[in-house]
């Protein structure tokens, strides 16, 4: 392995009802790949908090890192993560989330608008793509200016969806230039995290979330801390595109990526 810190801080185990295995699976496969460090980021929808029991799931994802943590103590590091989506929506189910477990990692999300389903299973023949992309970004940039997180998680998630025959319906920059040049200056104001996100590289989008050209500005603008994960839903995943991720971000500027512990940032460097 080329990367002697090469971690992967976006993982989801069965306690998230889109993925497979379970935690201890997970480790195993991170240890075996001689991992350095992962974060278990679990799904908690905001929104469904109650309705899908998230509630009860995202308690369980925090007892199952704890007792990787220990099981695998001395042989991979292993953080207590959660992966916060659509923490506006219901601001209280958040709050509830945060009091209740120590985490040591805090992603957030934006997988659907309000009132609307998961990007996924949107039919884009029948929308309006360039308002639901302006839609997507006003509302994460309301969610960085919320504040109750570590590393803002693949900006640019709908792109996954987005791609059809005609590729990718509008350009970043300058389409949406201005809202995620703010994005990012909150992100570098309140010392928060950007994630670099590997898991378009294995889908039909073939690029990371957000692109290069948004981690470069990132960068140019100040921006000090980045997260990296493969948002890996099966043991087979635990790793992928990482490697890329990490050359990607020497090229933007960067010489050191960010991992969390105890909700501080613990920079490590591209080695």
């Amino acid at each position: 392995m080329k990367y002697r810190y090469f971690s992967d801080c976006h993982l989801h185990s069965d306690c998230s009802r889109d993925a497979e295995d379970p935690a201890m699976m997970m480790c195993e496969a991170a240890q075996r790949q001689g991992l350095y460090a992962v974060a278990l980021t679990d799904h908690c929808e905001c929104n469904e908090y109650y309705k899908e029991e998230y509630d009860r799931s995202v308690r369980q994802s925090y007892f199952e890192a704890k007792k990787a943590a220990t099981v695998f103590q001395g042989r991979l590091r292993v953080y207590a993560g959660v992966e916060l989506g659509q923490p506006l929506q219901d601001v209280k189910a958040a709050q509830d989330v945060l009091t209740t477990c120590g985490f040591d990692f805090v992603l957030a999300s934006l997988h659907n608008l309000a009132g609307m389903e998961d990007f996924y299973f949107l039919d884009y023949d029948h929308q309006d793509v360039n308002e639901l992309l302006t839609r997507y970004f006003d509302e994460i940039l309301e969610m960085v200016r919320w504040d109750g997180f570590d590393s803002l998680a693949h900006l640019t998630y709908p792109y996954r969806y987005i791609t059809g025959d005609k590729g990718i319906p509008a350009q970043l920059y300058p389409d949406h230039g201005e809202v995620i040049d703010e994005i990012l200056s909150l992100l570098v104001q309140n010392h928060k995290a950007l994630e670099l996100n590997t898991s378009g590289l294995r889908q039909k989008l073939g690029q990371t979330l957000p692109p290069p050209d948004v981690i470069r500005r990132f960068r140019q603008m100040g921006g000090k801390y980045v997260t990296i994960g493969s948002d890996a839903h099966r043991w087979g995943d635990i790793g992928a595109g990482v490697e890329t991720g990490l050359s990607l971000l020497l090229q933007a500027g960067f010489d050191r990526f960010t991992i969390y512990v105890g909700r501080e940032p613990v920079l490590l460097p591209i080695e």
